[in-house]
């Protein structure tokens, strides 16, 4: 129509003209002409390798059907990948999960202003530091249950896992007689000695008997920064972990139920959870692989 010509003035209506009148857009005129090319995926330059995509992305998908966790993101599935023998990037691997639906699902945070915790927590040697902690459960017949961890700094090894109808002070010292007991032999007077035990200001881990025997066993209490969780992030990380395997996707009846769950977790979380900062190794090779060579550096 606007290139139709005016009887009286013998020249085009004009686009504009047009466009008034039947009060549209230009912008919509000139956008309706171009013709869409459907954009493709990006691929990265040069040869895909041995493997396809889509034989890659059926391999993906079968590394998170055998995973005995939830939500791993493209990092363990590509190191779980490697220690099956099938090599490939890092990269092509997100890319294929994100394409696919496959990625796991990620928490912003917000930001944050600097806090009196800015240092690490993760010291050089296994059994130097514990970080310990409490969440809860909901178990059908009791309700509302509380559920104490400890866990290893350096290793990321969880030493101790305990449920209790009652989150009081004395259940609180149950994960860490487990890891003494495991790890320095018995209970006893300064059989922990050289051990810091990491906790928050809760009044379990900041009562008299707590702290007491904690002193009693050698070890020394290190409490974290007050409202700088992330001094105790160990604890808190494997927590988030053993809600998203274990608290969040199954039903308990009985504490007891709750408690037996929790030891089947702990020896499935320290053998086959990875640990990127330990080049993909989960916590009990990284222990052992450590203890192995103590002796050389000695």
């Amino acid at each position: 129509m606007s290139a139709a010509v005016s009887i009286s003035t013998h020249r085009p209506y004009g686009l504009t003209r047009v466009c008034r009148v039947w009060g549209v857009s230009r912008a919509g005129i000139y956008r309706g002409r171009r013709v869409i090319v459907p954009s493709m995926p990006r691929r990265r330059p040069g040869s895909q390798g041995v493997m396809p995509d889509a034989a890659l992305v059926e391999a993906i998908r079968g590394v998170l059907l055998a995973s005995p966790f939830h939500g791993e993101g493209y990092r363990k599935v590509w190191a779980r990948l490697r220690h099956g023998g099938l090599r490939t990037s890092k990269e092509r691997v997100r890319r294929l999960m994100s394409e696919n639906g496959l990625s796991a699902a990620t928490r912003v945070g917000s930001p944050r202003s600097p806090r009196n915790h800015d240092g690490t927590i993760i010291p050089e040697t296994v059994d130097t530091m514990w970080g310990t902690d409490m969440t809860t459960a909901y178990t059908t017949e009791y309700g509302q249950v509380a559920v104490f961890v400890a866990v290893d700094h350096c290793s990321a090894e969880c030493v101790g896992l305990h449920a209790a109808l009652r989150g009081t002070r004395f259940e609180a010292l149950e994960p860490a007689r487990q890891g003494v007991v495991e790890r320095f032999g018995a209970v006893e007077k300064d059989t922990a000695q050289g051990l810091s035990i990491r906790h928050d200001h809760g009044s379990q881990y900041m009562s008299h008997d707590f702290q007491k025997e904690i002193a009693w066993l050698g070890a020394i209490s290190s409490p974290a920064f007050v409202r700088a969780p992330e001094g105790n992030g160990c604890a808190e990380r494997f927590i988030r972990t053993l809600k998203e395997n274990l608290l969040w996707v199954r039903t308990f009846r009985t504490v007891e139920e709750l408690r037996l769950a929790l030891l089947d977790f702990r020896r499935t979380y320290n053998e086959h959870w990875l640990i990127e900062r330990h080049g993909h190794r989960s916590p009990a090779q990284f222990r052992r692989d450590q203890m192995d060579t103590m002796p050389l550096a000695a």
